[in-house]
């Protein structure tokens, strides 16, 4: 079955199929085992070409949080019109929305502040994991919703951004 899925600012075609006990994930050249196991206690478990990885998993629609080795990714299904439609226009992102529910524990950047694409913006903390934020592409930081100390829900928009002036 194919897929195509935006990481950040990049798209990915995916393919996957079934093997014998698990999926297998088909990826530019690579094909790797892939599996996701969740536990009776809630943790879940996701193994690739036979390592597990503790991963926290959250959806929203076609949107998929993943929590994956310190680091949050958002992936999401991008049907190949809609994907078309979003090459023509070619803008980013102008918010950053959390993950996951949970506090800021570092705020690196204010409103006024140039940001770089993959700075960090602030650090948070979600089920006693520290994740990262970074800056989706360079700008100007718009707004900032939370101070550090501060507690918010899964989606909440953490901060905005505008063009470089």
């Amino acid at each position: 079955m194919h897929h195509a899925f935006k990481l950040g600012d990049a798209e990915h075609n995916v393919e996957l199929s079934r093997s014998s006990s698990d999926y297998r994930l088909h990826w530019n050249d690579l094909s790797l085992d892939i599996d996701l196991t969740s536990m009776a206690d809630g943790r879940s478990f996701l193994s690739i070409a036979g390592q597990p990885h503790e991963v926290v998993i959250a959806t929203r629609g076609d949107d998929v949080f993943v929590h994956f080795d310190g680091e949050a990714y958002e992936l999401r299904y991008r049907h190949p019109l809609d994907r078309l439609a979003a090459q023509s226009l070619g803008s980013a992102e102008d918010i950053v929305r959390a993950p996951m529910p949970g506090s800021v524990v570092a705020l690196n950047v204010a409103a006024g502040d140039a940001v770089a694409k993959g700075q960090v913006l602030m650090v948070m903390e979600s089920m006693k994991m520290e994740t990262t934020i970074v800056a989706p592409r360079d700008g100007v930081i718009a707004s900032v919703a939370f101070e550090k100390g501060q507690t918010f829900d899964r989606d909440a928009l953490l901060l905005s951004l505008e063009p470089n002036a």
